[in-house]
């Protein structure tokens, strides 16, 4: 299913792509509740929240250099690794993606 909607004299069309996002989810929840060896995820809920968080801030770091050097593929690549990250931690909180769009939601 695709939307087309209209933002500032631009098109924009979102898709189904965005469905990426409950498919990772799906996948950190299921690394949380069935760990495997050798799982970044699973290394990632072993030490805690705080190198989660770090993580975090790392990535979003690097999304902030890669914006600065002005590059476009490295900000791709740096944006998703802070979602992939940011997941892991609404997992370990307890969170979902769906919580996040409803509070998105409250703001427009």
């Amino acid at each position: 299913m695709q939307v087309q909607i209209k933002i500032t004299g631009r098109d924009f069309v979102m898709s189904e792509k965005f469905n990426i996002l409950d498919e990772i989810f799906y996948i950190v929840t299921d690394r949380k509740a069935n760990p495997r060896d050798g799982s970044y995820t699973n290394y990632l809920f072993d030490k805690g929240i705080d190198k989660i968080c770090k993580k975090i801030g790392e990535e979003a770091s690097e999304v902030i250099i890669a914006a600065k050097n002005n590059s476009p593929e490295e900000i791709r690549y740096e944006a998703a690794d802070l979602l992939y990250h940011l997941t892991v931690l609404l997992v370990n909180q307890g969170l979902t993606w769906d919580e996040i769009m409803e509070e998105l939601k409250k703001r427009r």
